[in-house]
This record gives C-alpha cells, sequence and structure tokens, in this order.
C-alpha cells in the first residue's frame, strides 16, 4: 500500500520548487488553478506540505503527457474519485469475507459438513 504523503505545511516556495523540479512561477501558476493549495502563514507567506509537492509533481507529469491544467485538475479528481471506490469496494469484500468465514464457522453455518 503506498504510503501518503504528509499534509503538514513544512516548506517555503523555494524550497518547494526545488523538492518538485518546477519554478515559483509554476508553483504559482498550479495555486492559481486550484491545482495545488498551499497553507498560508498568518503574514501570507505560501507553506506546501509533501502532499502539495506531490500533486505539483502529477500536474507537471500530466502536462509533460499534452494534458493542458483544466484538465490535470478533473484528472487528479478522478484518480481520488478512483482510489476512495477502490478502498470502499476493498472494506466491503473484507467485511462479506468475514461475514462468510463468520457463518462457516458457526456451529449452526449450513457448511458445517451437513
Amino acid at each position: 500500500m503506498a504510503q501518503e504523503a504528509s499534509q503538514t505545511p513544512l516548506y517555503s516556495i523555494a524550497v518547494a520548487s526545488e523538492l518538485a523540479g518546477l519554478t515559483p512561477a509554476t508553483l504559482r501558476l498550479y495555486e492559481e488553478k486550484g491545482l495545488v493549495a498551499p497553507t498560508r502563514t498568518e503574514g501570507g507567506t505560501r507553506r506546501y506540505s509533501d502532499a502539495d509537492i506531490a500533486r505539483a509533481r502529477e500536474v507537471s507529469k500530466l502536462q509533460a503527457e499534452g494534458v493542458n491544467l483544466g484538465s490535470a485538475g478533473r484528472v487528479l479528481a478522478l484518480q481520488q474519485e478512483n482510489t476512495a471506490l477502490r478502498e470502499q469496494l476493498d472494506q466491503h469484500e473484507k467485511a462479506r469475507h468475514a461475514a462468510s468465514v463468520a457463518e462457516a464457522s458457526s456451529p449452526d453455518g449450513s457448511a458445517a459438513g451437513d
């Protein structure tokens, strides 16, 4: 299972741009388009989390594949929705399996060698 990137805002725009391999102007553009949402300090300084940086990298990757910025946001939203649905399905399947095992091992279960 993939580890989720931290949501803790740690990095200034200069450090975040270096970590993401993007220019500060590109990060500001991604923010303007709603593709990343860094936290702001009381003074208004942007602070990027590991999750923000990972998302910026993903947007950049999509752009390199020919996806425009407007569509990149939709692609990322659909990927996130797909991940959530897969997690729900996995939970449902685990619960169904556990119920099946419990029924089979119960003294009055029909699968117990009638």
